[in-house]
Formats: C-alpha cells, sequence, structure tokens
C-alpha cells in the first residue's frame, strides 16, 4: 500500500495555490479520485492532515462528498455571481457555504521522538470536517478580492486546470512551466523548425 501510495502521489499536482484550487486540479488530464487510496494520497499531499494520519476509515462515500464539492467550486471559480436567481452558479454557493459550517479537523503539537514539537490531529478526521476545511478555503478565495483577481486558468492546449496567479507582474501563463510551459515551448520550437525547413 505504501509503494501504491507514493506512486498515486506523485500523479497529483498541489501547485495551484490554493488547496481548493488544487481539488479541482484533480479532473484533469482524466478523473484522478477513482478509489479511497487516491482520495487518502490527496487529503495527505495537499496538507489536508499530517502525514501518518489514519485514514483507513475513508469509504467511497468520501469520494461522493469530494466530488460534489469540486464541482461545486468550480462552478463559483469559472462562473459570475450576477446570472439570475436560478442559475447553477447559487445552488453551488448555497452547497459550499453549507459544507464551509462544519468544524474542521482540530489540531494539536505534539513532541516528535527527536524532542521537536509536529502537528498532528486530535483522532481521526471526519469527511465533514476535511470538505469544511476546503469549503472555507473557496469561502475566503472567492470572497477576498485580490485573490479572486488572481485566479487564472492554463493558457496550455487543453488544460483546464485554474490556479492563483502570484507571479510578479501576474503575467503567470501555465497552470506549470515545468507541464504546460514545456509542452507550449516544444510545440513552439517545433513551428520555427518546419517554418525555416520550408
Amino acid at each position: 500500500m505504501a509503494l501504491g501510495m507514493a506512486t498515486v502521489a506523485y500523479e497529483l499536482r498541489f501547485d495551484a495555490g490554493r488547496i481548493s484550487l488544487d481539488l479541482l486540479a484533480t479532473t484533469h488530464p482524466e478523473e484522478r479520485l477513482d478509489s479511497t487510496e487516491v482520495l487518502c494520497a490527496w487529503i495527505v499531499g495537499s496538507g489536508l492532515v499530517p502525514d501518518g494520519t489514519d485514514l483507513t476509515h475513508a469509504d467511497p462515500s468520501w469520494l461522493v462528498g469530494f466530488r460534489e464539492l469540486r464541482g461545486r467550486i468550480g462552478q463559483l471559480v469559472r462562473g459570475a455571481p450576477g446570472q439570475g436567481p436560478g442559475h447553477g452558479y447559487d445552488l453551488a454557493l448555497a452547497h459550499v457555504n453549507d459544507v464551509a459550517r462544519a468544524a474542521p479537523p482540530a489540531p494539536r503539537a505534539v513532541r516528535d521522538e527527536g524532542g521537536f514539537l509536529v502537528r498532528e490531529l486530535d483522532g481521526p478526521p471526519g469527511c465533514a470536517a476535511l470538505l469544511g476545511a476546503i469549503a472555507r478555503d473557496a469561502v475566503g478565495l472567492l470572497t477576498d478580492p485580490v485573490a479572486r483577481a488572481a485566479i487564472r486558468e492554463c493558457e496550455g492546449d487543453n488544460c483546464p486546470i485554474v490556479y492563483l496567479d502570484t507571479s510578479r507582474g501576474r503575467r503567470r501563463r501555465w497552470c506549470s512551466s515545468e507541464v504546460c510551459g514545456n509542452r507550449e515551448r516544444v510545440a513552439r520550437h517545433r513551428r520555427r523548425a518546419a517554418l525555416s525547413r520550408t
């Protein structure tokens, strides 16, 4: 199981700038949250819980909850608030606000073997508590005008990843310079090479 978790964690991305946006990235290039094992790897990798947190109680209902919240956050991030009362935006907003009411997992500081303080949870976290932490992050993101203005969608071909542009001058174009940026540079090089041969 440890090998599977390491492999899964490598495939997951945590570079969108906010945990709620990292959750949105789990749909690209395909559905990533396809098992409780992957979901648990995402929960740990995202920093929602410290390494070593017991998540053996996670079950398939957690996948439903995380995917539902992900879809609603996606509607809010990509939508516009003034689209009318019956629009899906308002339903998504109500769902995220409702989920955000749950108290997040309670952390505590404990000594490790070397005597240093490390973060641990007060007990195994429940699904509602974890979803509540993500929903609170989304509420914070969407209600902060500076953060909201920094939300960007990747300019890479067929890349729907949304990220927070905190770069100097707000000129970041891709979700990842190593992934989509590199793809764009290779494509540009090929176009130039093809033009020089003609």
